[in-house]
């Protein structure tokens, strides 16, 4: 009952549509050898861009990457095959998502090779640090980007607004920040990269095929696929997001207690100094050590004391790495006497 309101909101899925829809997102027929020469083409130039628009931090060449980066399409035609009951639609488009996924990594790491390693910062560059880190947050963008996206093309009226929708959801500049890291030895930052994939490339199963289901596209399924083959896939993609979720929440906690501890440090320091000629210029936090750099001169007020706090904010012991740098100013040209 609920399903069949929802639907009426939505508007059912128009039969006559059916053939423009099925030759936007399945690469077959006498088209499929141009198809798959234009979605290799685009993905590979959108790749390039995203991968050196990533290290130059450049938001606008990513955004650009993400226009016309065709990744989007495979994963959706999965999300719509499912619905369909087509197993050989499913095992095609899953396909080429593979097969784009490595071709991306893989150039996306040649191409930093090329790069000098004091370009590529993962301490500053937020197109690299936004993505190494992914959170539940990614997870519920992505599946409401994911819904849009399915929504949208499975209107003929407004199916020209999926590119605002890959603005929207990333696939492309997370699999180049894999690759970027591959490059440069950080396996922990790949992984990270690689897990906001992996949400985006759920989440749009998920919302796609509920979108779809809720349309009634499933009344255009092939005769002679049995509705047990629909719901094991549906299985399975309901799986993958599950542990997606779950390591999700793993991160969102850690990157919590991360900045829980960092905001605790700085106040603590802050408290220890009082009116101490100091400026505080970084408090950072990993496990028990607790580095702290200031700048100012005069008397540093007693180490000990700092140690006793922090212990007891924290509550357990601390190693304090404390560095101080004299503050001098100079006048330049000197004033006329």
């Amino acid at each position: 009952m609920a399903e069949n309101i929802i639907s009426q909101h939505l508007g059912r899925f128009e039969a006559g549509y059916l053939p423009d829809f099925e030759s936007k997102l399945f690469f077959e027929g006498e088209r499929r050898k141009r198809q798959v020469v234009n979605f290799t083409v685009l993905l590979l130039l959108a790749t390039v861009i995203a991968t050196y628009g990533v290290i130059t931090n450049s938001t606008a060449t990513v955004i650009g990457a993400m226009i016309i980066a065709p990744l989007m399409t495979p994963i959706m035609a999965t999300a719509a095959a499912v619905i369909l009951g087509s197993p050989s639609r499913v095992f095609k488009s899953l396909q080429l998502v593979v097969l784009g996924v490595a071709a991306v990594i893989l150039l996306s790491l040649f191409l930093t090779f090329f790069v000098p390693d004091l370009f590529v910062s993962y301490s500053t560059n937020p197109q690299i640090l936004s993505r190494v880190s992914p959170s539940l947050l990614d997870l519920i963008i992505a599946l409401a980007a994911g819904a849009a996206g399915a929504f949208a093309i499975g209107r003929k009226e407004i199916a020209d607004s999926l590119a605002g929708v890959a603005i929207a959801i990333s696939l492309v500049p997370p699999l180049c920040v894999v690759g970027i890291s591959l490059a440069n030895g950080y396996i922990i930052q790949s992984g990270g990269a690689f897990l906001l994939f992996l949400t985006n490339f759920f989440a749009i199963l998920v919302a796609g095929s509920t979108v779809y289901s809720l349309m009634g596209l499933q009344k255009y399924s092939t005769p002679d696929v049995e509705r047990e083959v629909r719901q094991k896939a549906i299985r399975y993609i309901l799986a993958g997001t599950l542990i997606i979720t779950v390591l999700l929440v793993v991160t969102t906690f850690n990157a919590f207690q991360t900045t829980n501890n960092q905001y605790i440090a700085s106040t603590t320091v802050t408290e220890w100094l009082g009116t101490a000629p100091f400026q505080v210029s970084s408090v950072s936090t990993n496990g028990i050590d607790v580095s702290i750099t200031l700048v100012g001169n005069g008397n540093v007020p007693p180490v000990a004391d700092l140690e006793v706090m922090l212990s007891q904010a924290f509550g357990h012991p601390v190693i304090i790495n404390l560095h101080v740098i004299p503050q001098t100013s100079v006048i330049y040209p000197q004033p006329a006497t």
